[in-house]
């Protein structure tokens, strides 16, 4: 479903990335390790056709073999001033228009209803959106993401400001989407603990690949090592497997 051949990323004069190659399969989770500045972020950018240039491949087919269209995007920073004036389906439907709705249509809504169904957020539709938690303000751009019935999710760090109930809902939904729609998941994450109990594949990075494989084949002690340069997260690693 996605075969990415030695990619080399470059910014500026810096190699953010350098070699990166895996395949992956529909129906999998991907979870994307490293270090703060290790290109985790940059990955998922390249994937998604905001860094264009960059040398290597990146192929993502369908299961027959076709370019695959429609690709869900949840990002890391959410931008969006919370004093706007808007609701929780307004929200979901700009990812149908594009931009802000001034009003939306009977077809819109009925999407935007569906998509924050399958997320369990439709009674949130009429929610002003400097009222939702963390974890509720995830559920809609999750249901944004899963608007256009993707069979690629990408997520960049979803977990940031959600409390351990929000997180453990977020990570239910994603199963989900894996095991309802066999679509493959990649996410950016610190949480070792989400690389084992959640994850089938592990890619560990520091702006090269350090490691790839199950989380038991990539989170290996001299994985770990390279990657960050101590054993401190190696602790953190073993912790995450009891």
């Amino acid at each position: 479903m996605i075969q990415i051949s030695n990619l080399i990323v470059q910014v500026g004069r810096r190699t953010v990335l350098n070699g990166i190659s895996f395949d992956l399969e529909k129906g999998n989770f991907l979870a994307v390790l490293g270090p703060n500045g290790g290109g985790k972020s940059t990955l998922l950018r390249t994937i998604l056709g905001l860094i264009p240039e960059f040398s290597g491949s990146i192929r993502i087919l369908s299961g027959d073999g076709q370019p695959i269209p429609k690709i869900g995007y949840v990002p890391q920073i959410k931008s969006l001033d919370r004093t706007f004036p808007a609701f929780a389906l307004e929200l979901v439907v700009t990812s149908i228009r594009g931009r802000w709705p001034a009003w939306i249509s009977r077809t819109e809504r009925s999407i935007g209803m569906t998509a924050l169904e399958s997320v369990g957020a439709k009674h949130l539709a009429n929610q002003p959106i400097g009222t939702l938690s963390g974890g509720e303000l995830q559920r809609i751009y999750l249901a944004k993401a899963l608007i256009h019935e993707p069979e690629l999710l990408l997520l960049d760090e979803p977990e940031t400001g959600i409390d351990a109930s929000g997180t453990s809902d977020l990570y239910a939904l994603l199963d989900n989407f894996r095991m309802n729609t066999g679509g493959l998941v990649m996410m950016v994450t610190h949480d070792w603990d989400v690389a084992y109990h959640h994850a089938t594949h592990v890619l560990l990075l520091n702006n090269k690949q350090i490691s790839f494989g199950t989380p038991k084949e990539a989170l290996n002690g001299d994985a770990v090592r390279n990657a960050f340069g101590h054993i401190g997260h190696e602790h953190a690693m073993l912790a995450g497997r009891q």
